[in-house]
């Protein structure tokens, strides 16, 4: 089976331009292929993980990855899958974004000589000549066709800028710099990024009469048709800082009974036989798939030693052992405590829900507990002494949070 094959199998395939000819490409190691990351946060969310396991598994079968990090593109912000303009964020701010997003891909991919490359798009974008653009650029692209673009159909309902109107050129423009000086002859992206990829699969072959290709990856949802990757907090980001080793572990650990096989064989580098006679397991061995799906992919992002203590952690807890050692935690402060603090309130400063709404819906139904004990008033108060002792407050079945006060 080649790695085209096994993408398949694997469900990672959404949509290609050229079936037959990127098979043959990347199943020889041919692709020289791209995939870009533009910097609006400090820190890479498991929706770019998906980017980067399928970078890792075509570097794996002897294809070469050029990572391009949108230093560039970042300035203007991409418009798919958005109903509000993104927020403009300062150069500073960009090419910090675009520093940090560097450290965390290197855990993945390997760079070096005939290896991967990174390459920052800012080195292109911010120098170009707006009235060359339009000349050379901006006339092999129809207004009619853009439009009808899936990128731009949301915001077209509320309004779509002409700074976010640019963003297709400027992807476009893009994949054709690279192909020119790099010689890339592949794009992937996720299957929200069909058009704009289209358009710089066409920009190059009417430019310059080269084959060019373009192959998107399925987004990983839900079982109710939602993104993966979201929780009460926000996104699950892959900075340890931001999203600690534990709670990348319970997301997972976590996911919908009807998800897991689909998370392991899209996430997972568990070879596809293994899959396969998984999939054949009994209901009953639900939980193992979840906690393997969990390790593999803490152990993938973190490493063994960090996946080796969330593993612990979650094991200790659900056996009621309470080992608070590695438990996500929020430190308060006397002032914040004051005469005492209630559940709800407690709930909302630690992200344990979404709203104040949620957490009385969930001391109403018996969903939360503190130190053991079941909370059955929303107007449970916590006093300064006990938070110092630290809480440990279980949400449901499965989530838990340490809140203290530091001395």
């Amino acid at each position: 089976m080649g790695i085209y094959e096994e993408l398949q199998a694997r469900g990672l395939i959404a949509q290609v331009t050229d079936e037959e000819e990127i098979r043959e490409l990347i199943n020889s190691g041919g692709a020289r292929f791209y995939i870009g990351f533009d910097p609006t946060a400090d820190s890479l969310h498991v929706g770019h993980f998906m980017a980067l396991c399928l970078m890792k598994r075509l570097q794996m079968a002897g294809n070469k990855p050029v990572v391009l990090l949108g230093g560039g593109t970042g300035y203007i912000g991409d418009p798919s899958g958005r109903t509000d303009m993104r927020s403009m964020l300062t150069p500073e701010t960009i090419q910090h974004n675009c520093e940090c997003f560097k450290r965390q891909i290197e855990r993945f991919i390997e760079f070096g000589e005939d290896k991967a490359i990174a390459v920052n798009n800012a080195d292109w974008l911010l120098k170009l000549n707006y009235i060359e653009l339009l000349r050379e650029v901006g006339a092999h692209f129809s207004v009619n066709n853009m439009l009808r673009a899936e990128c731009y159909k949301q915001r077209m309902e509320k309004g779509l800028s002409f700074l976010e109107f640019n963003y297709m050129i400027m992807q476009s423009y893009d994949f054709l710099y690279l192909h020119e000086h790099y010689g890339c002859n592949m794009q992937f992206g996720g299957d929200d990024q069909w058009s704009n990829m289209l358009g710089g699969t066409e920009l190059i072959r009417k430019k310059t009469g080269d084959d060019a290709y373009a192959m998107t990856i399925t987004l990983l949802l839900n079982s109710e048709g939602k993104k993966m990757g979201k929780t009460a907090r926000g996104a699950v980001w892959l900075d340890p800082e931001k999203t600690t080793p534990y709670e990348f572990y319970q997301y997972w650990r976590n996911v919908d009974d009807a998800d897991v096989m689909k998370c392991i064989r899209m996430l997972t580098f568990i070879p596809l036989d293994e899959i396969e006679r998984m999939d054949k397991w009994d209901d009953s061995r639900i939980n193992e798939k979840k906690a393997l799906l969990a390790y593999s992919l803490t152990e993938l992002v973190h490493g063994r030693e960090e996946a080796d203590k969330a593993r612990a952690v979650a094991e200790s807890l659900f056996s009621g052992k309470g080992d608070t050692a590695n438990m996500p935690s929020t430190a308060l402060t006397a002032e914040e405590v004051g005469e005492g603090i209630n559940i709800v309130d407690l709930m909302a400063r630690c992200g344990l829900c979404a709203s104040k709404g949620e957490a009385r819906r969930l001391v109403a139904q018996g969903g939360v507990t503190a130190n053991g004990e079941k909370v059955d008033a929303i107007d449970r108060l916590f006093t300064l002494p006990e938070l110092t002792e630290g809480v440990v407050i279980k949400k449901g079945k499965k989530v838990f949070h340490r809140a203290f006060v530091a001395e």
